[in-house]
């Protein structure tokens, strides 16, 4: 289907909702906001770093007390045009390019298959987790790391939900994803911050790359991924535990062959990646004390297999002869956690203090590579909150404790936001980053830019 077929199915759907707002409360309802946002470097020339603006609609529609249609979609342009050749300017993908995404889809079906139940069917998030954004229980989702700045975006992905209510304060989710779908990986200027640093010995170094991606075979025993949660709320703490089985979305190497280009050390690398489950066992909770908001979160990851990871080396390139080394890259028998605690607390003044403790960000999956990050943010509002100040925003990580002056890094996100009106809302930040050694906010360190936005919401 083109995106002038889901452009017309939208309008149709717009007048749709507004012909039949006022003739019975079971009406489509059509929500959703416009916004656009816009990053320019500061070192340099300023030159662009991003340009998205974005159309988001949701439309509800209750067919009866007891089902209940959602979706969420984008219609945007996104990305700046790339221009090589006199080719390009007849593909108006790439002079003006734009996308269509179906976010969320899916019905809801209340009291099925029977009293206290509830079934939800379609492309869904379901979303686990007491914490702000950053949530080491919630892996069922793959997450959408197009932004890196976005902290804990995922995509909707097509699922089974249901969920049993015990009674008003204890219930028990079972979600199965029959396709397995992994993360989106960062875009644009971002686009290598994730990818791994490799040293080889002596002068050698990359040169040329090439990859092979290895997906689990399309069948229910490889792909199926799910869980199980149990949720509560007693002496005033919410709280849940859980079980998932669930693939990581990033992958990882699985062979890696190594060939010389050269006499001065050039060298030609082609990898093969592969997925892998972990078994998951995750709890949470968030409670109230002294008015101050707390939560704590998390996850132990169990992988469900070794994985073996083959480095093969040509003839001449370190030894007059071909070999090969293999090493234990994710080891069954060495599980880890990662966790988060935090809290947040309103002043009288209109102020707002949220701190964060993470232990272990998304990309990272051995106890070796697990770093520590503690955020903060701290608003200040102004003429009845139209004036929303951030003069402390950001992070700061840590990389290892027994040699901090050499392996850190800082993040200052401050911002300034006006709303123009209850709609519409502008803001203008910065990203900041500095710090010395390897870690993945580091090399936010040459991207130092400025963001402007503005959204309107209808």
């Amino acid at each position: 289907m083109t995106n002038k077929i889901f452009a017309l199915i939208v309008a149709s759907l717009i007048i749709f909702s507004d012909s039949t707002l006022a003739q019975n409360e079971n009406s489509l309802g059509f929500t959703g906001n416009l916004r656009t946002d816009q990053r320019f470097l500061l070192k340099d020339k300023n030159d662009w770093a991003w340009n998205e603006n974005r159309l988001t609609i949701n439309l509800d529609k209750p067919f009866s007390n007891q089902v209940r249609f959602h979706s969420e979609m984008w219609i945007r342009n996104f990305g700046l045009p790339s221009l090589y050749s006199i080719n390009d300017l007849y593909n108006k993908g790439i002079v003006d390019p734009y996308q269509f995404e179906i976010r969320e889809a899916y019905i809801r079906i209340n009291n099925f298959p029977g009293k206290k139940f509830d079934l939800t069917l379609g492309r869904q998030h379901i979303n686990w987790g007491t914490a702000d954004k950053l949530n080491p229980t919630n892996n069922l989702n793959p997450y959408d790391l197009e932004d890196i700045l976005d902290f804990g975006r995922q995509r909707g992905t097509e699922a089974l939900s249901m969920n049993y209510y015990f009674n008003n304060d204890f219930s028990v989710q079972v979600a199965l994803f029959p396709f397995f779908r992994p993360a989106n990986m960062p875009v644009g200027i971002f686009s290598g911050l994730l990818n791994p640093k490799m040293e080889l010995p002596g002068n050698l170094y990359i040169k040329s790359f090439s990859d092979s991606l290895i997906m689990p075979r399309l069948n229910l025993k490889e792909n199926l991924t799910g869980g199980l949660r149990f949720k509560g709320f007693a002496a005033g703490i919410d709280f849940s535990l859980s079980y998932a089985l669930a693939y990581d979305g990033l992958p990882v190497p699985l062979k890696n062959s190594f060939e010389r280009l050269g006499f001065d050390g050039a060298t030609k690398l082609r990898s093969e990646l592969i997925f892998y489950r972990n078994h998951i066992i995750g709890a949470d909770l968030a409670t109230t004390l002294g008015g101050c908001g707390i939560w704590a979160e998390a996850a132990m990851f169990i992988p469900e297999k070794d994985v073996i990871m083959t480095n093969k080396f040509a003839a001449g390139l370190i030894v007059p002869f071909p070999f090969s080394v293999d090493s234990l890259y994710i080891d069954k028998t060495k599980p880890f956690a990662r966790f988060i605690v935090g809290g947040d607390y309103m002043f009288a003044d209109g102020s707002y203090l949220n701190l964060q403790y993470l232990h272990g960000f998304i990309h990272e999956r051995r106890v070796k590579e697990l770093n520590d990050y503690f955020f903060m943010r701290y608003d200040r509002s102004f003429f009845r909150e139209k004036l929303k100040i951030s003069p402390l925003s950001g992070g700061f990580i840590v990389t290892d404790w027994n040699s901090l002056k050499k392996n850190y890094a800082i993040v200052y996100i401050p911002e300034v936001v006006y709303m123009v009106t209850p709609n519409v809302e502008t803001s203008i930040s910065s990203v900041i980053s500095d710090g010395k050694g390897d870690n993945l906010f580091l090399g936010l360190k040459d991207l130092n830019m400025i963001m402007v936005k503005i959204k309107y919401s209808f």
